[in-house]
């Protein structure tokens, strides 16, 4: 199941297109044991702010520039990137990548 980026609430900008130059080969990340739980599930979009941000060590301005959005944005991915897999490792719940086909 895809979810695509969208305005929150009825007012306010579309988002702009974010720009992830090379997709992550990953699709999902299970704990061990298996807990039966449903799944977390991350876009790429906020993959590549984690990486590009906490891996690679770039400012949230550079990162910005990297995807091609605001710094705002990236804070954005950044704070809910963090929270699911957060989320993910405490509950002992599997981290699923969503569908990358409406990402260009």
């Amino acid at each position: 199941m895809s979810r695509r980026r969208c305005r929150r609430g009825r007012r306010g900008r579309f988002p702009k297109p974010v720009t992830i130059p090379t997709p992550s080969r990953v699709e999902q990340f299970i704990p061990q044991p298996r807990t039966p739980a449903s799944p977390i599930t991350i876009e790429p979009a906020e993959i590549e702010a984690l990486r590009l941000v906490d891996l690679e060590g770039l400012s949230q301005e550079q990162a910005g520039t990297e995807m091609g959005v605001s710094r705002g944005t990236v804070w954005r991915l950044l704070q809910s990137a963090r929270k699911k897999v957060a989320q993910a490792l405490t509950e002992g719940r599997a981290l699923a990548v969503t569908n990358e086909a409406n990402y260009p």
